[in-house]
């Protein structure tokens, strides 16, 4: 399955993420800040991915979450590309019979077979450019 989404330039550093389904979000590099930086949204994108399945898992566990937060942490590099070193996944949870032990085994699971978003920090990247032709007159964005 391939997905797609495009990233818009809009100002400065201010950019429009869109899938496509049309969703869209605001991503941005400037201040004040109209929207979270990619790097935060990729600990975002981390943290929602493991959620998924951890409150999956338990439901399946017969063991539903009253009360769940996941609280993503990034220590970066200081030198570029300044990419995340090290990543804590802290999940928070509750309810009447969620035991520890379920909810341990639940992030395992999620971060070492399940959560597409953990197994993709790894992924091979291939970058690819293409310059559209340009015409006098054209208006420029950005």
């Amino acid at each position: 399955m391939t997905k797609k989404v495009v990233i818009h330039h809009l100002v400065g550093h201010r950019f429009l993420g869109m899938n496509e389904q049309g969703d869209k979000v605001m991503i941005d590099g400037d201040q004040p800040a109209t929207g979270p930086r990619p790097m935060e949204l990729l600990l975002m994108a981390l943290g929602a991915c493991t959620a998924y399945d951890v409150v999956d898992i338990m439901k399946k566990k017969k063991q539903p979450l009253a009360r769940y937060r996941v609280e993503v942490e990034g220590i970066r590099a200081e030198t570029h590309p300044r990419r995340y070193t090290h990543i804590t996944v802290t999940h928070i949870a509750s309810g009447p019979n969620v035991t520890l032990e379920a909810l341990e085994r639940a992030a395992h699971l999620s971060h070492t077979k399940y959560c597409s978003v953990s197994a993709s920090l790894n992924a091979e990247i291939t970058v690819k450019v293409v310059l559209e032709p340009w015409e006098e007159g054209q208006e420029a964005q950005g």
